[in-house]
C-alpha cells in the first residue's frame, strides 16, 4: 500500500494547490442543477488528481464526480471528490475538501481528505488506524445522546423531501446537545472520526461523497450503516456514522 498512499497524497496536495490558487476571486460558476454547483476550480482539481494517479498507476480505473467512471478491467479504481463543499466554495467560506479514496473489488483500503484552507489532512489505510496530520485519532467515548454534538447535510434535491429531513433535524435538536450544518460529508465524516462530533447523518450522497470519509471514520472507531441500522455501502442512499455508542438512539431518530 505505500506506492497507493505516496499516489494518494501526493494526488490530494497536487489538487490543494489548483483549489486554492481560484479560492477567493472564483470567475464562473454553472449549475449542474438548481443549487448544485461546480467550477473551473472543481474541473481543474480533478484533471489534476487523474493525471497524478494515472502517471503512477495507469491501469486503475477511475470513478470522479465530474468526470464520470474511467473503467479498467482490474477491480483497483480511485473514487474522486476534487471538491466537496462547491457551494462553500464559492462563497468563499473556508470548509471544503479534496476527497480521494482507493478500492480493489469495491473494498475500501485507503482514504485522503484534505482542507486546503486550514491545512488539516486526514488519512487512513485499512487496518492501520486514522490520522489527521500525523496524529492518531479516535472517536468519542460520549454514551448519552443529550452530551452529543452532532452534524447533517442537507440534499441537493430537498426540496422533493423536505418533510422527513426536517422530522430528522427536529428530532436531533431536541434529543441533543446541538446540531450542525457545515456543507462538506467529507470533512463531516472526519470531523466524527476525530471527536469533534458524535453523529453525522445525510442522505442523497454521492459514492465520492464518502468513499474516503467512511473508511477514516472507520478506522477511527466509528459505526456506520443506514438509517434503519442495515449495513451501509457507498452506494447506498443514506449514511449514519456515529462514535458506537449513541448508534441507536441516533437510528431511532431517524423516524425509520
Amino acid at each position: 500500500m505505500e506506492d497507493i498512499k505516496y499516489a494518494g497524497i501526493a494526488a490530494a496536495y497536487k489538487a490543494a494547490e489548483v483549489l486554492r490558487s481560484w479560492y477567493g476571486h472564483l470567475d464562473g460558476v454553472e449549475k449542474k442543477g438548481e443549487i448544485d454547483l461546480v467550477t473551473k476550480a472543481d474541473i481543474q482539481a480533478e484533471a489534476v488528481i487523474i493525471e497524478t494517479i494515472k502517471a503512477q498507476h495507469p491501469d486503475h480505473s477511475i470513478l470522479a464526480e465530474e468526470s464520470g467512471r474511467q473503467d479498467r478491467d482490474t477491480g483497483k479504481v480511485w473514487i474522486i471528490d476534487p471538491l466537496d463543499g462547491t457551494t462553500n466554495f464559492s462563497h468563499s467560506i473556508p470548509w471544503f475538501a479534496t476527497s480521494i479514496a482507493y478500492a480493489e473489488n469495491d473494498e475500501i483500503l485507503a482514504g485522503f481528505v484534505l482542507n486546503p484552507i486550514n491545512g488539516e489532512f486526514y488519512t487512513a489505510v485499512k487496518g492501520e488506524g486514522a490520522f489527521l496530520n500525523g496524529r492518531f485519532i479516535r472517536v468519542t467515548d460520549t454514551a448519552d445522546i443529550k452530551d452529543s454534538l452532532l452534524v447533517t447535510g442537507f440534499p441537493y434535491d430537498i426540496k422533493n423531501c423536505s418533510e422527513q429531513i426536517i422530522k430528522r433535524v427536529e428530532n436531533s435538536l431536541k434529543s441533543s446537545q446541538g446540531l450542525r450544518r457545515f456543507g462538506s460529508a467529507s470533512l463531516d465524516l472526519c470531523c466524527v472520526a476525530c471527536g469533534r462530533y458524535e453523529g453525522f447523518f445525510e442522505e442523497n450522497l454521492k459514492p465520492w461523497d464518502t468513499a474516503a470519509g467512511v473508511l477514516i471514520a472507520k478506522e477511527a472507531g466509528a459505526k456506520i450503516s443506514v438509517y434503519s441500522g442495515e449495513k451501509y455501502d457507498i452506494y447506498k442512499k443514506e449514511i449514519l456514522v456515529t462514535n458506537g455508542k449513541i448508534h441507536d438512539a441516533m437510528i431511532s431518530l431517524m423516524g425509520i
